[in-house]
C-alpha cells in the first residue's frame, strides 16, 4: 500500500528511526519540485531523511545531494534491486529514495508493486513523500525555460526581433478581447497564454540587445515596484473606499512617475481610432480641460469623435459597443445568407 504523506504532527507522523523495530519497515519515495529551489524541503522530509537507515539517489548529479551531504545526510548514489531494498527494511528500518527526473525510481515502484502483488514477500510500507511544493505561478519557471531552449535552437524564433513580432502582440490582444466578449472560457485560457507568450518571447528577445539588454525578471520586477507604488491605500498609508477613489489616487501617482508636460502624453496614437477619440476626450474631461470637440460638418470625422466622447461621458466603451453591433449585424448577415440560400434551394426543387 502507497501512503502520500501530509504535514501532520502526530506520532503517526514521525519518522522511524534506523532501530525502529515496528516490524517491516517503510520504503519513501521522496520527491522534490525542480522550480524550488535544493534545499528548501520540508520538515517532514528533513526528519524522515535524517531518521533514516539509508538514503538513496540514482542521480549522482541531483541538485538536491550537495544540500543533504551538507546538512549531515549520507547519500548513497544508485539504487539496488527492490528486493535488497525490500530486505534492508525488514528490521523495521526506513530506506528512502530521493527521486530524480529519470526512470530508475519509476522501474522500482513497478518492481516493489510487482514483488507486492506476487504474495510471497512480506513488504514494507510505501510511502510517497512530498518534500517541496510549487508555489502559485511556478509553472512560469518552466515558460521562461521552454523559451530560452526555443530561442536557442529553433531557426525560426532565434531570428525574431521586436519589430517582427509586433504586429502578432496585436492580433494576439484582438483574439483575447474576442474570447471574452464570446464567453468563452476554454479560448479565454489559450488566448491569455498566447498574450503571455509575447511579453516573455519579448523578453527573451532583449536579453540578446548589446546595448540595453533586460530579462523577464527585469519586466516582472519593474511591475511589481509600479503596483506598490500605484495602490498606496494597499500597501501604504492612503484610503480609498470606492473605485473613485482608488484612480484618482492611480492617476496621481501615475502622474508623478511620468512628469508628463500635457494630458494627451502617452495614449498611443496607434490604436482604433474610436478608442483614441474616447481616450483623449476622458483624459480633458479628467483634466478639467474644457476643449470642445470640433463641430460636426460634411466631414464624418468631428461627429464620430462627438459620438466617442459623448459615449466615453457615460461611461460607455464606444469600441465594445461598436464591436458588439458589429457582430449583431454580422449576424443578421448570416441569416440572411442562410434564409436566401434556403429560398434558393426551394426554387430549384420547384423547378
Amino acid at each position: 500500500m502507497v501512503n502520500e504523506t501530509s504535514h501532520g504532527n502526530g506520532p503517526e507522523d514521525r519518522p522511524d528511526s534506523p532501530g525502529d523495530s515496528r516490524g517491516t519497515g517503510r520504503i519513501v519515495l521522496l520527491t522534490t519540485s525542480h522550480r524550488v529551489a535544493p534545499g528548501l524541503l520540508s520538515w517532514r522530509a528533513w526528519q524522515t531523511l535524517r531518521g533514516a537507515a539509508r538514503v538513496l539517489c540514482a542521480d549522482p548529479e541531483h541538485p538536491q545531494l550537495p544540500y543533504l551531504r551538507e546538512a549531515g545526510v549520507g547519500v548513497e548514489t544508485g539504487v539496488p534491486a527492490a528486493e535488497e531494498l525490500v530486505a534492508a527494511c525488514a528490521d523495521g528500518s526506513t530506506v528512502v529514495v530521493v527521486a530524480g527526473e529519470g526512470a530508475d525510481e519509476h522501474k522500482l515502484t513497478d518492481r516493489l508493486a510487482a514483488l507486492a502483488g506476487s504474495g510471497r514477500h512480506t513488504m514494507p510500507e510505501l510511502e510517497l513523500l512530498p518534500a517541496s511544493y510549487d508555489l502559485p505561478g511556478a509553472r512560469l519557471i518552466d515558460l521562461v525555460q521552454v523559451m530560452d531552449r526555443i530561442r536557442l535552437d529553433c531557426p525560426w524564433s532565434s531570428r525574431q526581433t521586436h519589430e517582427g513580432l509586433a504586429k502578432y502582440a496585436l492580433e494576439e490582444v484582438y483574439e483575447l478581447v474576442e474570447a471574452i466578449e464570446d464567453g468563452d472560457r476554454h479560448e479565454l485560457r489559450e488566448e491569455l497564454g498566447d498574450v503571455l507568450l509575447q511579453v516573455v518571447f519579448h523578453s527573451r528577445i532583449a536579453e540578446d540587445d548589446t546595448e540595453a539588454p533586460f530579462s523577464v525578471d527585469d519586466v516582472a520586477g519593474a511591475l511589481v515596484e509600479k503596483l506598490i507604488r500605484r495602490h498606496p491605500h494597499v500597501f501604504g498609508d492612503e484610503s480609498a473606499e470606492t473605485p473613485d477613489e482608488v484612480r484618482t489616487l492611480w492617476l496621481a501617482a501615475k502622474a508623478d512617475e511620468k512628469q508628463r508636460a500635457s494630458v494627451t502624453e502617452g495614449i498611443p496614437l496607434a490604436q482604433p481610432a474610436l478608442s483614441l477619440a474616447a481616450k483623449l476626450a476622458a483624459r480633458a474631461r479628467t483634466a478639467g480641460l474644457p476643449v470642445p470637440v470640433p463641430e460636426p460638418g460634411a466631414d464624418w470625422g468631428p461627429a464620430l469623435l462627438a459620438l466617442a466622447a459623448r459615449a466615453d461621458a457615460a461611461g460607455v466603451d464606444p469600441e465594445a459597443s461598436l464591436r458588439a453591433s458589429a457582430r449583431a449585424y454580422r449576424d443578421a448577415i448570416r441569416r440572411a445568407e442562410a434564409a436566401k440560400g434556403s429560398a434558393a434551394e426551394d426554387t430549384a426543387e420547384e423547378e
